[in-house]
C-alpha cells in the first residue's frame, strides 16, 4: 500500500508499506502526473521502511511508467529514499551516478526531515 506524505506541492513523498500492487502503483503515477502539471521540476521522497514486496503488475506497471519519463529526467532531480536496510542505500548510491540528471540520496528512518528537506531544496524550486 503507498500513503501520500505531508509535503510542499513540488515533492511527491510517499510510504510504501507491505505490498505494493497496480493499483497502488495507479494512485503514485497519478499524484506525480498532477504535480507535473504544476511544476516543471519536483523532487520525490520514497519512505520503504515497511516495503516488503512488490507484485508482478505493479513492477510491470513501474517499468513502463519509468522509460515512458526517460526523455524528462531534468523533471526529477532529486530522489530521496528513506530506508533501514543497508543494501537499498547500495544501491541507491551505485544508481545515483548512472541515472543522468537525477541525484538519488539514501537516507535512515530517523533522517525523514532531512531527507524531506534535501528533496525539496531543488534548483527552479520554490526557495530558489
Amino acid at each position: 500500500m503507498f500513503e501520500i506524505l505531508a509535503a510542499p506541492d513540488h515533492v511527491a513523498a510517499y510510504r510504501l508499506s507491505g505490498t505494493l500492487t497496480p493499483e497502488d502503483y495507479d494512485g503514485i503515477i497519478a499524484d506525480i502526473e498532477a504535480r507535473l502539471q504544476r511544476h516543471e521540476k519536483i523532487g520525490v521522497l520514497a519512505d520503504l521502511t515497511g516495503f516488503h514486496d512488490i507484485t508482478f503488475r505493479a513492477t510491470a506497471k513501474d517499468l513502463r511508467y519509468s522509460f515512458s519519463k526517460l526523455s524528462e529526467l531534468k523533471r526529477f532531480p532529486r530522489e530521496a529514499i528513506i530506508s533501514n536496510k543497508g543494501w537499498i542505500a547500495t544501491l541507491a548510491s551505485i544508481a545515483s551516478p548512472l541515472v543522468p540528471y537525477v541525484e538519488i540520496k539514501a537516507f535512515k528512518p530517523e533522517e525523514f526531515e532531512a531527507a524531506l528537506i534535501w528533496a525539496a531544496d531543488i534548483e527552479g524550486g520554490p526557495n530558489a
